[in-house]
């Protein structure tokens, strides 16, 4: 490095990047803000004076608290559902769906928080529901090449419903996510390992005619 580089200006961004910089800096402080207090108790104020700008910057952006935390949540679910396609792209199948349980309980604590303040806010506002529902058909499309790869590796029979096997995936591991929030001790970081082989166990006993009852009632007792 030559030493007159350690005092060249910084170079200046675009107006397109310094609006999207200030447009996460606000997406973030939302995120915050939004899990901690919740929709309702949630002011423009702090969230802009937490991101440090004016709430003016912050309308300049997004037209209303609304749309920032429609925004927000999309968002999120854009990443999320990225972050996951690539893990799982790079792993062993199981082994990396085992390890997302794991990943997400300690790398945002404030997931679990904005999820049920979404589902909450789209049950009162039905036309919200279309953008969680959008969310959730993006996350179980992330997940139908793993759940093939998986079965057809471990040699499960053909006509194996993929689409239905990764929302019940997906279930299972919001499910288990929330119930470590609520109680770690009851959901140690291998029952979703364990909850896997036991999908996957009864979708070949029910191909093979007969079992695939007994798997099914044994997977709803632990569920």
């Amino acid at each position: 490095m030559n030493e007159g580089d350690a005092f060249a200006p910084q170079q200046r961004l675009t107006r397109a990047e310094a609006k999207a910089r200030t447009r996460e800096q606000l997406l973030d402080a939302a995120a915050r803000i939004f899990a901690r207090k919740g929709y309702a108790g949630a002011s423009v104020e702090e969230i802009a004076e937490s991101a440090g700008y004016s709430t003016g910057a912050l309308y300049s952006n997004f037209a209303s608290k609304e749309r920032l935390f429609l925004e927000l949540m999309a968002a999120r679910g854009e990443r999320r559902v990225a972050a996951v396609a690539e893990m799982l792209d790079a792993r062993d199948p199981v082994e990396a769906l085992a390890g997302l349980l794991e990943r997400s309980a300690g790398r945002d604590p404030d997931l679990m928080a904005l999820r049920a303040e979404f589902w909450l806010y789209a049950v009162r506002k039905p036309d919200a529901m279309g953008a969680l529902a959008v969310q959730r058909r993006q996350q179980v499309e992330a997940l139908i090449g793993v759940i093939g790869a998986a079965a057809e590796r471990r040699g499960a029979p053909p006509g194996v419903p993929a689409a239905e096997v990764a929302t019940v995936v997906l279930a299972m591991f919001q499910g288990l996510l929330r119930q470590r929030r609520i109680d770690p001790d009851r959901v140690p970081g291998d029952l979703f390992v364990q909850g896997l082989r036991w999908l996957f166990a009864g979708l070949y006993a029910g191909a093979g005619g007969g079992a695939g009852g007994g798997a099914g009632g044994t997977t709803s007792q632990h569920a």
